[in-house]
């Protein structure tokens, strides 16, 4: 037992098995135990032990220790700290980049595109030119915009509001802007493939079955941000090939967001003004009806459309039975005939095939109440969840 106890005394584990001096004194919070670990008893009681010069010993090599463990304490919690300083130095930097719009002069970015000598294509608010950020050789998209009195105004400050509070994978993205004078412009990451329509238009860039249902559910993955995931709920309100840009990996980048509108964090719907192009834009904006995030669903419907069968959705070099896609997509469907969709392109899996078609026309249902939100389009797209068969598009307005 005193053997026992004078393991027990020298480790500290656990507790003792019997009374005697020993338990006894450690039970009663002896001063000498807590100081000596039991050693003062196991010498003989109130004896020499912890009065010798082994005790003063044991005691300053104790305090010598405690205070080599706080000194290296105290050197770990300053690195720690100038780690910390250093790491947030860079953090801010990066935050600066990736979330604060840079503010150009007009002359940085006459320089950067070489007096804008290389357009890149146009639309209906201004041209956009490739340019090379001198100070750190970055290329860059630039968008100058033309009408800056009326509508171009408010586009610029849309842009800026919106873009540079949205942050996702598949948008493109705003580094940052011109406000020089009556000039404005906007400056975005470059997508090196052109856009959306360059890759189902041309033969030669047409995608595999694999990659197409990627592109969708990509593009997918962008609207769904802007409707339910960032700050402020946007609807885009011109979805269509040529606004959904490809980088270097063939990734899609939803882009130009000047014709979004925003709604408050209340507010679901709104009544606006025409806006969207032609062959895209859904049934309500014609009517006059509250326009909601189910516009985008429709164009969203019409673009999955053109990716499955790589072609445009209004097409007059068609047949007539076949030029307005989506009613000729409606009729493949219902005779089960959906390989003319897709012609002799490649062999395809026809169960994602009759998958794919159904999600489309569930999306350019005419009654918005009726199309499915982009969470649920996107689960229908992932295979998580059953697809009933749609109605034709039109069959609510012709039975009302």
């Amino acid at each position: 037992m005193a053997v026992e106890r004078a393991r027990w005394a020298a480790t500290g584990d656990g507790e003792p098995r019997s009374g005697g001096a020993l338990g006894s004194r450690a039970a009663a919070g002896c001063g000498q135990w807590r100081r000596c670990g039991g050693r003062h008893c196991l010498a003989g009681g109130d004896g020499g032990w912890w009065r010798s010069a082994e005790w003063r010993r044991w005691t300053r090599e104790k305090r010598d220790g405690r205070a080599a463990a706080v000194g290296c304490c105290v050197m770990g919690v300053a690195a720690q700290v100038w780690a910390y300083k250093l790491v947030s130095q860079f953090r801010n930097a990066e935050f600066v980049e990736n979330v604060a719009p840079r503010a150009f002069t007009f002359a940085e970015l006459e320089q950067a595109t070489n007096e804008f000598r290389e357009e890149l294509g146009r639309g209906a608010f201004g041209a956009v030119y490739k340019g090379i950020l001198p100070d750190c050789e970055k290329v860059v998209a630039v968008k100058k915009l033309e009408k800056v009195l009326a509508e171009g105004e408010k586009e610029f400050q849309n842009e800026i509001t919106v873009i540079g509070k949205t942050h996702h994978r598949n948008l493109v993205r705003l580094l940052g802007y011109c406000l020089d004078g009556a000039k404005r412009l906007l400056v975005y990451e470059y997508m090196s493939n052109g856009s959306l329509a360059d890759v189902l238009l041309k033969p030669e860039n047409h995608p595999s079955w694999d990659e197409r249902i990627k592109i969708a559910r990509d593009i997918a993955r962008g609207v769904l941000y802007l409707h339910e995931e960032c700050e402020t709920q946007i609807i885009h309100c011109d979805i269509k090939p040529q606004n959904i840009l490809m980088d270097e990996n063939r990734c899609p980048k939803i882009s130009d967001f000047g014709l979004a509108k925003l709604l408050k964090r209340d507010q679901t719907r709104t009544y606006t003004t025409f806006r969207g192009t032609k062959g895209y834009v859904a049934p309500e904006w014609y009517r006059k009806m509250p326009v909601t995030v189910k516009a985008d669903v429709y164009s969203f419907g019409i673009v999955l459309l053109e990716i499955i069968c790589c072609r445009k959705s209004l097409d007059w070099s068609f047949s007539e039975d076949q030029a307005v896609l989506e009613d000729w997509a409606y009729q493949c469907f219902k005779a089960g005939e959906l390989y003319k969709l897709v012609g002799d392109q490649e062999v395809v899996d026809m169960r994602k095939l009759e998958r794919m078609m159904k999600i489309a026309l569930w999306c350019i249902q005419d009654e918005p109440a009726l199309r499915p939100s982009m969470k649920k389009v996107l689960l229908m797209l992932e295979g998580t969840v059953d697809i009933p068969d749609p109605p034709s598009p039109t069959s609510f307005l012709s039975s009302t």
